[in-house]
């Protein structure tokens, strides 16, 4: 990502609606899955730290980071998160079955190769091991968010289905989240491109009132949204398990 959107997201992610409710959905998750505080626990691109706050918090205690940026690695330890290492999803330095949980939320989208990165997922999983899964959705949504972010695409639910397959993986849940803000964001989108706005990402671009209406209604769509299966959404997520 550009230096930029780190710098934003530091300062955000504790209570940004997106990064809030979005814990509280892998949360939920999380808590559904048969892996105990002991149990081994990756974080594939950490970022700023937003999983592993979660992760904190839910009690695990073997908990691992990686990330590219060694600039996103300071700022997990400037919050306290230190096992956080350095490596590439598509050739991460740990050993083969390490992890009954590994975690890749908005990281697969990055590489090139997907298929490389999902892999290596299942490589370092153990047998009966468990990744969530996260993608944006709709290649209709690109917009600037994607370009900070330096993604090189976005996903239909199917087409990562498939992917997670093809790296030996076996798809328990899946669904579309972030449905109901949809047409907003699509529109919010093509406003900034339309206008040429220029910011270092989309998550400036919020106000305390605003902040706590997205909240409530991205909190209705995460509570729903593994319910109803909706057919679209601003992203995707999978439950995979290594056989």
């Amino acid at each position: 990502m550009d230096a930029a959107t780190y710098a934003v997201e530091a300062a955000v992610e504790q209570n940004h609606w997106w990064f809030a409710v979005r814990r509280e959905l892998f949360a939920r998750e999380i808590d559904g899955l048969s892996v105990g505080p002991r149990g081994r626990v990756l974080d594939i691109g950490t970022s700023t730290g937003t999983n592993l706050r979660m992760l904190n918090e839910l009690g695990f205690e073997r908990v691992s980071g990686l990330d590219s940026s060694e600039e996103a690695i300071h700022f997990c330890a400037a919050k306290g998160f230190r096992n956080v290492r350095q490596g590439d999803v598509c050739a991460m330095p740990f050993a083969p079955a390490s992890f009954e949980l590994v975690l890749a939320t908005d990281i697969i989208e990055h590489v090139e190769d997907d298929g490389a990165a999902l892999a290596e997922i299942a490589r370092v999983l153990v047998p009966g091991g468990v990744a969530l899964i996260t993608v944006p959705t709709f290649p209709s949504l690109w917009g600037l968010q994607d370009r900070v972010a330096h993604h090189k695409r976005r996903y239909r639910l199917r087409q990562l289905v498939a992917a997670i397959r093809r790296a030996g993986l076996e798809p328990r849940r899946r669904y579309y989240f972030n449905y109901l803000l949809f047409v907003p964001i699509w529109a919010a989108r093509r406003v900034i491109d339309l206008l040429g706005i220029e910011l270092g990402s989309e998550n400036e671009v919020n106000s305390p009132l605003l902040n706590a209406l997205l909240r409530a209604v991205f909190q209705l769509d995460a509570l729903t949204a593994p319910l109803l299966h909706p057919p679209f959404g601003v992203c995707a997520l999978v439950v995979a398990r290594r056989p």
